[in-house]
């Protein structure tokens, strides 16, 4: 049990365990020349993570149209919640095209304690 997640299961036993969010987050880099039509392509898939319960967000936008650079950041409430839109056609599609001609920075965390950042 090395995960941040197993160790919020196991800290105690008269407290319940807090949510763990699964966030994706980074850029990636396509060729200059096709930035818009891959966040178009991109965004087509915001109705599949819509229609999937465990998505809190999901966003593409273009950071830097000259180097190809667009920004990712997703929530899902859990790893299973992301299983699940990974595999649907339409997300296996998007990766089966991008991923050849583009450059992933894309990460994932596991977030512990949200609350407000003003906070």
């Amino acid at each position: 049990m090395d995960s941040l997640q197993d160790n919020a299961t196991t800290a105690g036993t008269e407290q319940e365990a807090a949510p763990t969010a699964v966030i994706i987050a980074g850029r990636v880099f396509v060729p200059s020349g096709d930035v818009e039509t891959f966040v178009t392509e991109a965004r087509a898939t915001y109705p599949v993570a819509a229609a999937n319960p465990g998505n809190v967000l999901i966003s593409f936008c273009v950071e830097d149209a000259a180097a190809g650079a667009v920004t990712v950041l997703e929530q899902w409430a859990s790893q299973e919640a992301l299983d699940r839109h990974l595999s649907t056609p339409e997300v296996m599609a998007l990766f089966a095209k991008w991923v050849p001609h583009m450059r992933n920075e894309v990460r994932k965390f596991d977030a512990l304690n949200e609350r407000d950042p003003r906070a």
